[in-house]
């Protein structure tokens, strides 16, 4: 049949299975939102503030479903504001499909109104990236689209489709929808020498990384610990690989990881990582980390292999699969006391660093709103401090429970990210953490929960300033707090009021826990202000470019 590059780009979405989007309309989108006005019933279109919050909304769908996010917007400012958003997925290795309206074929190049070069910007931070200006291509561009975003290592393609293109007419022929490429299977022989590798080994920890939670593998990564009877590590990206309350879990590794994960990880002769890329943040002092260790590194990104630390073994491909080889051959390290070494790590003093419990603070607001909600609800956070505290103190027991910014660290990323995972939840209950600094970048899309009655929860940790910036001034920068008391007059209450949501203000653990209780039991979008201590710090930190013997235990 005959139709036009605006049906194409709406038959294709509806082939690819995809049931809500998000975006902003404009000049260079109109014909496509008319198709998509036609396809209401089908498709639903979450309108947001800013283009870059439904670029977060699609990441935030992506991470809690596994499928393609997908977003529009139009051509120039449009395009632009969701180049946060695509960075944010791309660091972070998650699907999503940015669709953006340009201005007609001929008018490319000529400085045209509202015309940018949205693929030559978004080159570095997209897996691939299009522009479409024959629409006999359209069709098989947006599939190729959509299978490059969840194939292999999964990540953001845009698509540019000009006016014209839109506009043209083409003839069009449905297809199934598009399936995952796993990428290469491993070599056996990689298989092999890591079998050798493990079986020389009387001290294994595993480090697991966000790659686990995106290839489904926590079951495979449960066996192999039992296996190995060794312990595991998460980073903050692999938090939910693994059951909080599982004994093998020692928590988070890296410079505010738990205390435990990060000294055994020290005693370990074999460092088996797994879907993780060794950032920065993870390792600390590169050089130190795998002094004393050999390292087995487990991906499906061969490019990932060796640019941090250097390897001893490497098997490249998916991990669940890989996995899974090592665990039918019959995986084993040498016997040995490893597990009551770890034991003793565990029971250390320096493990157990608690806040006052019968005081309002990070700690006991977390564990009081985790108290409330189950295990599959999903936790969305935004970036600073409260991101890490959350990392921290909430016990997350399913996987794609947590949705937040990990390799760019974008603060204005939560409320978007949650109001997009919500979505994929079938609009079930969700919880942001968040704080003053953080929440006020793009606070606006508190209007798009309030117009879609989502039952999204926000708490704000509010401490009156920009606090990991402040801690780091603290600690390293003999208190010279240079821009970092916000001193605002926001009544955040108030603001939740006026945007449609509801408000609350909690001053001490007894309001706060009143507050939870009534946001709770209502079904539509609220806010809770929590006043908290502006000097309250993450801790356990490793310094930056330091190592385990480095640990700041106190503030």
């Amino acid at each position: 049949m005959l139709i036009t590059g605006a049906q194409v780009l709406v038959q294709v979405l509806l082939e690819q299975q995809v049931d809500v989007i998000f975006g902003y309309p404009g000049g260079s989108v109109i014909p496509i939102y008319d198709e998509l006005y036609k396809a209401q019933d089908r498709i639903y279109h979450c309108t947001t503030s800013h283009e870059q919050g439904a670029a977060h909304a699609a990441d935030g769908y992506a991470r809690v479903t596994g499928k393609a996010g997908v977003v529009v917007a139009t051509s120039g400012p449009g395009a632009t504001n969701l180049v946060t958003g695509i960075a944010n997925a791309y660091l972070d290795s998650v699907p999503m499909v940015a669709i953006t309206g340009n201005v007609a074929c001929a008018l490319i190049g000529r400085d045209s109104f509202q015309e940018v070069d949205i693929t030559g910007v978004t080159m570095p931070i997209t897996k691939h990236n299009y522009i479409v200006k024959d629409v006999n291509q359209l069709a098989a561009t947006l599939r190729k689209a959509f299978k490059l975003a969840i194939s292999g290592r999964p990540g953001p393609v845009l698509v540019d489709i000009p006016k014209d293109v839109q506009t043209d007419t083409v003839e069009y022929e449905p297809r199934p929808p598009v399936t995952r490429n796993n990428g290469l299977k491993a070599d056996p022989k990689d298989i092999e020498n890591a079998l050798a590798l493990i079986a020389q080994a009387e001290r294994p920890f595993i480090y697991a990384g966000g790659g686990v939670v995106s290839s489904d593998a926590g079951q495979e990564l449960l066996e192999l610990a039992e296996a190995l009877d060794c312990p595991v590590g998460t980073s903050m990206m692999g938090r939910t690989a693994m059951p909080h309350s599982h004994p093998r879990n020692l928590g988070m590794t890296g410079m505010h990881g738990a205390y435990a994960a990060s000294k055994v990880l020290s005693m370990s002769d074999l460092i088996i990582a797994v879907g993780a890329r060794f950032s920065d943040r993870a390792t600390g002092n590169k050089q130190a980390y795998s002094l004393g260790h050999t390292v087995l590194h487990i991906d499906i990104d061969p490019a990932e292999i060796g640019k941090n630390i250097k390897e001893d073994c490497a098997v490249v491909g998916d991990v669940k699969h890989v996995l899974r080889q090592l665990l039918d051959k019959g995986v084993r390290r040498k016997p040995g006391d490893w597990y009551e070494q770890v034991a003793r790590v565990q029971e250390a003093p320096d493990n157990h660093l608690h806040m006052p419990e019968e005081e309002l603070n990070p700690q006991t607001a977390i564990r009081a709103v985790r108290a409330r909600l189950q295990d599959d609800d999903v936790i969305a956070t935004d970036v600073g401090q409260h991101q890490l505290w959350t990392a921290q103190y909430y016990a997350f027991e399913k996987p794609r429970t947590l949705v937040t910014s990990g390799g760019l660290g974008a603060m204005g990323f939560g409320l978007g990210a949650a109001i997009g995972a919500c979505f994929g939840r079938g609009k079930k209950r969700t919880v942001l953490f968040t704080s003053d600094g953080s929440f006020h970048m793009n606070l606006a899309e508190m209007a798009t929960a309030a117009s879609n009655d989502l039952p999204l929860l926000v708490v704000l940790l509010n401490n009156q300033a920009l606090g990991m910036v402040r801690q780091w001034q603290t600690l390293f920068y003999e208190c010279r707090y240079s821009n970092t008391t916000l001193r605002r007059k926001t009544d955040f209450a108030a603001l939740a009021d006026a945007f449609g949501a509801r408000g609350f203000r909690a001053h001490d653990l007894k309001s706060l826990n009143e507050a939870l209780d009534q946001a709770l039991a209502l079904n539509t979008p609220t806010l809770i202000d929590v006043m908290i201590d502006s000097d309250a710090k993450v801790l356990p930190m490793i310094p930056p470019g330091g190592t385990i013997n480095d640990i700041i235990m106190k503030g």
